[in-house]
């Protein structure tokens, strides 16, 4: 705690790092302006009420940062913006010339960011249509005629596109991830009315139990932060190599793997599958169709949020997905060849197919204690649920991840610039 509190000292302290602190707490009160602006002809109320029993609907408003619940100019949020990187991600792993552009360096890094922006804007005019789909069937806004459906949706996908470009404001101005920055803030920002919600529902026997959760709380910040900083260290050599009258190599070094190289992105992938069956069952419960109707009944008794088989599916749609995106971001043949070319191997084994071998045994089974993690971070709120009897949970699971991860993240490039000045002013 003492280095954290030293770190964001120096930082003030230092001129440059202090402009760039400034400038994002400066785009954060520009974000919530604009988050407070809502969309005409939204009931309130109801819209509430239908997030308080849609979890989806939950998930979505915290990549929005808050603004979806309000129904704000800013409603859809980053969401389409996040789901357009992870398809660039993974189109990287079918088409070679994606990934050849990856290697490219920066200018790699800015195409691919240039088509992320592209993709983003047909993914926000769809979840657009989707959204005002969903309020007009939960009769939260009425029909509209075609000309006002049009301003609604490019209102909703103005207002991704100018969350996007605060994000990546950031990102070149400011310090750290921008779009990881404003789904931070969002969070942060519900933390207090989501506090006065919750207290409001306690009563004198429920202090007890508002004890555990605290309690639980403080275990869940630690352990994430114990999972995120867990490395696996595998050992490399350079042999020593003569060129004219120089010697290079004879360096040893390591390959820090992470317990969890996935980290949030395995529980927005199976939050988005295991939901669809509750959407579906509101759709058939009131079909005329019998058969819909009772598959509509049976898929909302069994896929309750609260219920067993829900938590269990989604459980394993984590551990399943962190398995498959770990493969996607971490490819052991490519390590190994980067370290055989540069004359480097693994004590004890080959170069080659051996290394490539070691490296899928140790990153699969380092994986299932990140993927178990993972896993019973996403089912957090139903089993404070279940140990506390408080429905009105402060914030979710994958909400402490991604705060925790972001804090991180942060403190990390502060001490990474501080440590940057000193080398500078030594060196003048």
């Amino acid at each position: 705690m003492n280095k954290v509190l030293s770190i964001f000292k120096n930082s003030i302290k230092d001129r440059d790092t202090r402009r760039k602190i400034l400038v994002v707490l400066f785009i954060f009160l520009i974000f919530r302006f604009f988050a407070h602006i809502p969309v005409a002809g939204v009931n309130i109320a109801q819209l509430k009420s239908l997030f308080a029993q849609n979890q989806l609907l939950g998930l979505l408003d915290i990549f929005s940062g808050g603004t979806l619940s309000n129904f704000s100019i800013l409603a859809i949020g980053l969401g389409p913006y996040i789901y357009a990187s992870i398809v660039l991600q993974l189109l990287t792993m079918v088409y070679p010339k994606l990934e050849a552009l990856q290697k490219e360096g920066e200018y790699g890094r800015q195409k691919i960011n240039q088509y992320t922006r592209f993709l983003t804007i047909p993914l926000s005019i769809v979840q657009a249509l989707g959204m005002y789909a969903l309020l007009r069937n939960q009769q939260i806004i009425t029909s509209l005629p075609p000309v006002e459906i049009l301003s609604f949706i490019t209102t909703m996908t103005a207002g991704t596109i100018f969350i996007m470009w605060l994000g990546e404001l950031i990102s070149e101005q400011g310090i750290g991830n921008g779009i990881s920055l404003l789904i931070f803030a969002g969070i942060v920002g519900r933390i207090p009315i989501a506090t006065f919600q919750m207290l409001s529902t306690l009563n004198s026997q429920d202090v007890l139990n508002f004890g555990i959760f605290a309690a639980l709380g403080i275990v869940v910040i630690a352990s994430i932060v114990f999972v995120n900083e867990a490395i696996r260290k595998v050992p490399i050599f350079y042999a020593k190599r003569v060129r004219g009258s120089r010697m290079y190599g004879g360096q040893s070094t390591h390959i820090p793997l992470k317990i969890n190289q996935a980290g949030v992105i395995p529980i927005i992938f199976a939050v988005s599958i295991v939901l669809l069956p509750s959407l579906l069952a509101n759709y058939f419960v009131a079909n005329p169709n019998k058969t819909l109707a009772a598959i509509g009944t049976f898929l909302a008794q069994n896929f309750d949020p609260n219920s067993i088989l829900y938590n269990l599916v989604y459980f394993l749609l984590v551990v399943g997905f962190t398995y498959f995106y770990t493969a996607v971001i971490f490819n052991p043949q490519k390590v190994s060849e980067d370290i055989q070319k540069y004359g480097g191997f693994v004590p004890g084994i080959r170069p080659g197919k051996p290394t490539t071998s070691l490296l899928n045994y140790i990153i699969t089974r380092i994986t299932l204690p990140g993927a178990l993690f993972l896993g019973l971070v996403a089912i957090l709120p139903s089993v404070v649920t279940a140990m506390t009897g408080i429905t009105a949970v402060l914030v979710g699971g994958t909400s402490i991840l991604i705060v925790v991860s972001v804090v991180i993240e942060t403190i990390k490039i502060l001490e990474v610039q501080m440590v940057t000045r000193s080398y500078e002013r030594f060196s003048r």
